[in-house]
């Protein structure tokens, strides 16, 4: 005789509709480029970086305060957050904030888009499970095309400057190589989502406290629309952010959260070119389209793994198929942007991605 079935937990919903929070995660994400752009006017870079995480870590303190949760237990665990918080907040957030010292905000955001492509050239060596079909291996050979075409390769880079690109770019990286590590390391702490991406964005904010007066000094004055961009820049694209990307994927899923990957550069060219005036060559959107649909490729699964999938048991918001503790607690940001947790998705990406970005939603960003 087989046991009565129980009621399967029901999603939770808030009072705003998912679409919207949607929509808001991927306005904060594609705006973070421009703020990174506005605060560097008036910030050196590492103290860019260490004022986001400053204040995001105090957007994620009070929310952790409020929902009384409770830190991450043992040395190993400190141990592994400490590393993601170097790959996905620390570094990345960086490298941004100096590649656009001399580069576009919107050429930023289209790097930004690359985290997928670069999560797919580690997984052949890092991730066996994650062995490409030719579809995926297809998408990561237009993905980099369109990577050329932006950077307008064929005619000396269409005058951008070649180290900005680079630590764009390998800001990128850092989220790919980041959201490998969270994956085979974080795996099963038994802490929230919540708790480990709080705990690494405070990290992360430690290890800029140490680097930022070494190399930077105090500026002889502080300019208003820098310092507002740099608090929006924390609190909302690192805090705020990661916030609302646990509740859409908590109600929606870590797939359909994941397609924010695919909004924040188009959000980040528009602000870019609206508000700062940048300039815009043909290459740039055609090349961007060309690097999402190469990153929409690399996510496909083949039919033996989705079958697989939905004959599985259902899992929790924090089991192997949605972004659980070692997934979301990094965008984010990127992800956060500059940011993705790519949840990890793209900015976000962060403790949660970005952004930049989930195991099981690769898309995610960790952000910027």
């Amino acid at each position: 005789m087989s046991s009565p079935a129980l009621p399967s937990p029901s999603r939770p919903r808030t009072s705003l509709d998912w679409r919207v929070r949607f929509g808001v995660l991927a306005l904060i994400w594609g705006f973070s480029f421009l703020f990174i752009k506005v605060g560097t006017e008036g910030f050196a870079p590492f103290q860019v970086t260490f004022g986001r995480l400053l204040f995001g870590t105090a957007v994620l303190a009070v929310a952790f305060v409020v929902k009384r949760d409770r830190l991450p237990r043992g040395a190993r665990t400190w141990g592994h957050l400490t590393v993601a918080a170097f790959l996905l907040n620390a570094l990345p957030f960086s490298l941004f904030s100096y590649a656009e010292l001399t580069i576009p905000s919107t050429l930023a955001g289209i790097c930004n888009a690359t985290t997928p492509l670069w999560g797919m050239l580690l997984s052949l060596v890092a991730l066996s499970e994650d062995r490409p079909t030719r579809v995926r291996a297809a998408g990561l050979g237009i993905g980099f095309v369109g990577v050329l075409t932006v950077l307008g390769a064929w005619q000396g880079f269409s005058g951008l400057d070649v180290t900005g690109t680079a630590l764009a770019l390998l800001a990128s990286f850092s989220y790919a190589v980041g959201w490998i590590y969270v994956r085979r390391s974080l795996s099963g702490t038994g802490a929230s989502n919540l708790a480990l991406a709080g705990s690494q964005v405070g990290l992360a904010t430690l290890q800029l406290a140490v680097v930022t007066p070494l190399f930077t000094s105090l500026p002889t004055h502080v300019e208003l629309l820098p310092l507002l961009s740099v608090i929006a820049l924390g609190a909302l694209g690192t805090g705020c952010a990661m916030l609302l990307q646990y509740g859409v994927v908590a109600e929606v899923g870590p797939t359909t959260a994941s397609m924010v990957t695919y909004f924040i550069p188009v959000i980040a060219t528009a602000a870019g070119v609206a508000v700062l005036g940048e300039h815009l060559t043909w290459n740039t959107p055609v090349g961007a389209v060309i690097v999402l649909a190469g990153a929409a490729l690399t996510q496909t699964r083949g039919p033996r793994r989705r079958a697989a999938r939905a004959s599985g048991p259902a899992t929790s918001p924090t089991a192997a198929g949605t972004p659980g503790p070692a997934t979301t607690s990094v965008v984010a940001g990127a992800r956060a942007v500059g940011g993705r947790a790519a949840a990890p998705p793209a900015e976000t990406p962060s403790a949660t991605a970005p952004p930049t970005e989930a195991p099981q939603a690769r898309a995610t960003v960790a952000r910027g």
